[in-house]
């Protein structure tokens, strides 16, 4: 069984056991809607021609394991917020991520920038959920779900007013994804079946599909300023996902400032 399907099933059991504590009919009760601070925010960024970074809140995964062993995420995105990142991304999966949803209700509680909740999204549940802790926007891996799973998604992600980020992988995923409305495009660049990262997927993605008109994420394997010029340089992208690169790094602000400027 692959990482990825094992992932699911415990996450398919995870949420069973959520609803059981916080049932449905509570988060919707309690429901605070959003208004699309993620998306407007990548939108500024672009208008006053900064480059965008999402930076993320990661502890470990499943092929690199610990990133970070004096891991502090209120520091790391203390860090993040003073170097300029546009937008947050903190891990919520705790069994092969190492990550909480306490981490994003705790930065949200002290900090005014837009969060993407990192998670595996198999169920309407978790996108209440997701703003109920706070989260400005959701991620959905494109590969682990089925077109009427991600139509539902979508439909609670606008009715809490979050955005929604579509993840894909490879040319075939991206055709897909270009069947719904109304969703930003993210593009990683890691292939899930070797773990290997080539910034040029996104560059021959992006070209192969003319997406000039959408809001894209270039998602895994940035690590220089160089890298950043190349995507830009190649296909106009001005958002970038970047974890690994800035947990691993000596200074988190440094490595940030590095990126930005």
């Amino acid at each position: 069984m692959s990482i990825l399907k094992k992932i699911i099933e415990d996450k398919i059991k995870e949420v069973e056991n959520d609803k059981k504590l916080i049932p449905l009919s509570k988060l919707k009760e309690n429901l605070i809607k959003k208004n699309n601070y993620f998306q407007k925010k990548l939108e500024e960024f672009k208008k006053n021609n900064k480059t965008a970074i999402i930076a993320e809140v990661k502890k470990a995964s499943p092929s690199k394991g610990i990133l970070l062993n004096n891991f502090d995420h209120m520091k790391i995105a203390e860090e993040y917020v003073r170097a300029n990142a546009a937008c947050l991304s903190v891990l919520t999966e705790k069994k092969y991520f190492l990550g909480s949803k306490k981490y994003l209700s705790d930065i949200k509680s002290k900090f005014n920038i837009p969060i993407l909740c990192k998670d595996f999204f198999i169920d309407t549940y978790q996108v209440y959920e997701a703003a109920h802790i706070g989260a400005d926007c959701i991620l959905i891996l494109l590969n682990s779900v089925d077109d009427d799973l991600i139509n539902d998604l979508l439909e609670a992600a606008s009715i809490c007013g979050l955005d929604a980020i579509l993840e894909i992988h490879n040319e075939d995923e991206m055709a897909r994804a270009l069947n719904f409305n109304n969703v930003i495009l993210g593009i990683n660049n890691r292939n899930l079946n070797t773990f290997e990262t080539d910034i040029k997927t996104t560059v021959e993605i992006f070209k192969k599909f003319e997406l000039s008109n959408y809001t894209v994420i270039c998602e895994s394997g940035i690590y220089s300023k160089e890298d950043i010029n190349f995507i830009k340089t190649e296909t106009g992208i001005n958002n970038f996902l970047i974890g690994e690169s800035l947990i691993k790094s000596d200074s988190i602000y440094s490595k940030l400032i590095e990126l930005n400027s």
